[in-house]
């Protein structure tokens, strides 16, 4: 253990200089390290591998879901890796002060009463307990995710869609208007076809459907249909024509976020038009905002393809 740490602050001090030199070595650099794999032909030194992978297991994701697998793991470490390189490329730099500002307001999350900067010992066991590694490998993550941070900020501020007011009155009408449903739940569209028709034809079939299967039916509340569309994962026709029936009535199978449901509207309400002037301002920010991180997954999945990342097997050959 002692020496994979001591390896691993051994690499911070080259983790932007080998970048820097591009696809070969400084020449003041004479111990070639080995390399893991390579994009813009460029290859990635194995250190750089290992520095982005430990920050990703010491603070997950911050751009989207923690990973759930080795491969999304993977996945996400040449991500960074990749954008660490573009903010090199771009001269994009984290101060001192701003890492300084992020470490204190992550120790004020956790409710730290020490002065980290003056208290140095106590940081340093403080950081070994939450993060279990030294203090200066812990600071240099931090200052890693600052700088691919900025460089997500810089292009997605670069983004300036235009966004008409059909676009910033239908964000507030998903907002606004409000559904609640009950919804059963089946894993595979033929049973839930199967049951809507059934159900349409014998309405105590829900009841009964209840009582066999409980956990297979639920009440998301009174909510928006924002909340439907981002946490249920129901498709924006649906929830539109739910909006529209009368309480008691059925809607027929459609997609969640896992299997299909069939709905039963308990009630409805709609936005009022009248209200949108007062907010008007704020929902053109809104959806200018969500164009611009749309645009930033766009730009990213286009720099990836140009990237053409190359992962090289363990066995030192090259693999995808």
């Amino acid at each position: 253990m002692k020496r994979r740490i001591k390896y691993i602050l051994a690499v911070l001090a080259v983790f932007v200089m080998v970048f820097s030199c591009g696809t070969a070595l400084c020449e003041e650099n004479k111990e070639e390290p080995g390399y893991t794999g390579e994009f813009l032909d460029t290859r990635v030194p194995e250190q750089n591998y290992i520095f982005v992978k430990s920050a990703l297991t010491v603070f997950s994701n911050r751009w989207g879901p923690a990973p759930r697998t080795e491969e999304e793991r993977e996945g996400q470490v040449w991500d960074q890796l990749l954008l660490s390189y573009e903010a090199f490329r771009r001269n994009i730099d984290v101060t001192q002060e701003e890492v300084d500002a992020e470490i204190t307001n992550l120790l004020q999350e956790y409710k730290v009463e020490f002065d980290w900067k003056q208290d140095r010992e106590s940081f340093e066991s403080w950081v070994k307990e939450k993060a279990g590694e030294p203090a200066e490998l812990f600071e240099n993550q931090i200052r890693h995710l600052l700088q691919v941070e900025k460089l997500r900020r810089t292009i997605i501020e670069s983004i300036q869609p235009p966004v008409t007011e059909d676009e910033a009155y239908q964000s507030f009408f998903d907002e606004y208007s409000s559904l609640s449903i009950e919804l059963a739940q089946f894993d595979d569209k033929e049973e839930a076809e199967d049951f809507y028709r059934k159900a349409r034809r014998k309405p105590k079939l829900w009841d009964k459907g209840k009582e066999e299967r409980p956990d297979a039916f639920r009440k998301p509340g009174f909510v928006s249909l924002q909340f439907l569309m981002d946490i249920w994962r129901l498709p924006k026709d649906a929830v539109h024509k739910m909006l529209k029936m009368r309480k008691g009535d059925l809607y027929g199978p459609s997609p969640i976020y896992k299997g299909y449901a069939v709905f039963q509207i308990l009630e409805a309400r709609q936005a009022d038009k009248k209200e949108f002037a007062k907010v008007k301002e704020r929902y053109f920010d809104k959806v200018k905002r969500r164009k611009q991180h749309e645009g930033y997954n766009d730009w990213f999945k286009g720099f990836k393809e140009q990237a053409n990342i190359k992962v090289y097997s363990k066995e030192g050959g090259q693999g995808e």
